[in-house]
């Protein structure tokens, strides 16, 4: 149980630092690999920014929830593997389907 759970931890650590970058630097991260692709610097819509960010945080919430509903067996916070993408459904319609282009 603790080699599952430290290595566990180690493994997120990486994704969690992933989770950030993406979090504070959006357009950075939606262009991570594919910049190639483009001759001059890509405009990115503020709703994809919004987006972006929105699924970072919202994976950072929700990952230790998980991972604990895992490994612990908890069956209660089992819901959240149900909830979450729920969540996230709604909070893209959200932000795609708003009038106004927050910046």
């Amino acid at each position: 149980m603790i080699v599952t759970i430290f290595f566990t931890v180690v493994i997120l650590i990486p994704i969690y630092g992933l989770l950030i970058w993406t979090y504070n630097s959006p357009e950075e991260s939606i262009l991570f690999g594919s910049r190639w692709m483009y001759r001059e610097e890509p405009e990115i819509s503020s709703k994809a920014i919004r987006y972006t960010r929105f699924i970072a945080m919202a994976s950072m919430i929700a990952i230790p929830f998980a991972v604990v509903s895992l490994i612990l067996e908890i069956y209660v916070l089992r819901l959240v593997l149900v909830v979450i993408p729920i969540v996230m459904i709604f909070g893209a319609l959200k932000i795609f389907t708003d009038d106004k282009d927050h910046q």
